[in-house]
């Protein structure tokens, strides 16, 4: 069958071209349309009803001027959430990427505590050291997570790059989202060990190091580190040491694609054995 991604555009969510990239890497049909066409409704383009998967990427949307992801979660919430909320019960999937986490949780997508959908709980506030930071970071996964995006994967190494990336939300809610395994990441140091709230392995002071949440069916899920941007093995900034490496050991099968796509890959693996 064919798998149908979405993935909306415009005002600043400059990462649609490497995610609409992934998700076609992954084995999905993926289509960039424009918020404000996805809005008005009008179209094939425009249907939710004809995706099985929304991909709302990074980037700086209407400039963060707001606050990170806030208009874009006011445009979601007063345009879109009931054929939103539609397409959630209807079994499709959502992953929100940096500024599209942003937008999940500002409009209550997550973490969807109890299946409150709405209800804004958690926050994605400004990195500790008060700057914008660009770097790699090492991530360990929840293998109890019901998350249907990071199924396989026990650890990943992804990039980050936020100002405003530290998730916040009060200890109780905090304690039922690990009850819950809603907690999919969290940050490590490169064994796997917990971060601890330690700088760099910890980038921004995440409240338990959480980088990643899904709501309770594990059909939605938001992480500040950028799958799409590891889509290639030459994104990775060792790739020349890790290719020279293959070459001494003779290994000639190099694979090519990068460790970011099995994200996508497990949503259309999903989808697939779902219909």
């Amino acid at each position: 069958m064919e798998v149908r991604a979405l993935v909306p555009t415009g005002y600043g969510l400059n990462c649609d071209y490497e995610t609409d990239y992934s998700l076609n890497l992954a084995g999905a049909r993926s289509y960039r349309v424009h918020i404000n066409e996805i809005i008005k409704g009008e179209g094939e383009r425009a249907d939710l009803k004809n995706y099985h998967i929304i991909a709302f990427g990074g980037g700086f949307s209407w400039g963060d001027d707001h606050g990170a992801g806030v208009i874009l979660a006011c445009k979601l919430r007063f345009n879109l959430w009931e054929r939103l909320m539609e397409f959630v019960y209807s079994g499709g999937l959502i992953i929100g990427i940096c500024n599209g986490f942003q937008a999940l949780v500002n409009l209550g997508l997550l973490p969807a505590i109890d299946m409150n959908y709405g209800e804004r709980r958690v926050a994605i506030i400004g990195n500790d050291h008060g700057n914008f930071i660009d770097t790699w970071v090492n991530l360990r996964i929840n293998p109890d997570s019901p998350c249907v995006f990071t199924r396989g994967i026990s650890q990943i190494e992804l990039c980050v790059r936020h100002g405003e990336g530290k998730f916040y939300a009060k200890e109780s809610d905090i304690e039922r989202l690990f009850e819950n395994n809603q907690v999919v990441m969290q940050y490590a140091d490169r064994d796997g060990a917990p971060a601890n709230g330690r700088w760099p392995e910890n980038p921004n002071g995440s409240l338990k190091d959480i980088a990643g949440i899904c709501d309770p069916t594990g059909r939605i899920f938001g992480l500040m580190p950028h799958p799409e941007a590891y889509n290639h093995f030459t994104n990775h900034p060792d790739w020349t040491r890790r290719y020279d490496m293959f070459k001494r050991k003779n290994i000639k099968e190099i694979k090519r694609m990068g460790e970011g796509v099995n994200i996508f890959k497990n949503a259309v693996d999903y989808i697939k054995s779902s219909k």
